[in-house]
């Protein structure tokens, strides 16, 4: 009886090769489940570095987040706002559009020269700024980090051109000081085309021409 008792009892030690089977089994998934951490932590991290998100209408070189101001943004947007620490324009207020590279798809260097050429979309208000990555204004001299709709300096059809630069130039003048990198972020103010915004085309903003590097 008490060796009948001794071969049912759960509490037996496992045979040696099956406790190595079951430890095997158990490393692999702990393997998995850390490999899955860490490629959610890169993914997030490269997807904030990169200002992107599943929500973003591209028009060339400029990136729109039309629900970044509602309740149904992303989480990768999430995590980008928490980062940067910006406040995003409601989906009744605007739209922002974020420039990290040239119209050919070259990534901003800020030892060249860059021309910004064209029109704003149609809207009551709007401002363009040169800020940091990290969404931070650029120290420079001249004490100038952007741009309204009512200040800058235009063409008779309208249009205007911006000499965005670490020197200075003559009309239309964005410094880009001692930064390392930096963004452009054009934000529209009372416009149609958040409303829109899925069908926007590159010809609607302005151009970003690369000129001479140092």
């Amino acid at each position: 009886m008490i060796d009948r008792m001794a071969e049912a009892s759960p509490n037996l030690p496992l045979p040696g090769g099956e406790l190595r089977s079951v430890l095997a089994l158990l490393v692999k998934f702990l393997f998995v489940g850390v490999l899955g951490v860490v490629l959610g932590l890169v993914v997030t991290f490269l997807t904030i570095e990169q200002g992107s998100g599943f929500n973003a209408v591209a028009a060339g070189p400029w990136l729109a987040f039309p629900r970044n101001g509602t309740f149904n943004i992303d989480p990768y947007a999430r995590a980008m706002l928490a980062h940067s620490g910006e406040m995003p324009l409601g989906a009744s207020e605007g739209l922002a559009f974020v420039a990290r590279s040239d119209s050919a798809g070259d990534a901003f260097d800020p030892d060249c020269d860059y021309t910004l050429t064209g029109a704003a979309p149609p809207g009551r208000y709007w401002t363009l700024t040169l800020l940091s990555p990290s969404g931070f204004l650029i120290t420079n001299k001249a004490l100038r980090h952007g741009f309204t709709s009512s200040e800058i300096l235009r063409a008779a059809d309208g249009g205007f051109t911006v000499a965005i630069s670490r020197e200075a130039r003559p009309g239309n003048w964005l410094p880009i000081g001692d930064a390392r990198k930096f963004i452009l972020v054009l934000r529209l103010y009372d416009t149609e085309v958040s409303a829109v915004a899925v069908a926007l085309d590159e010809s609607k903003l302005p151009k970003l021409i690369r000129g001479a590097c140092q």
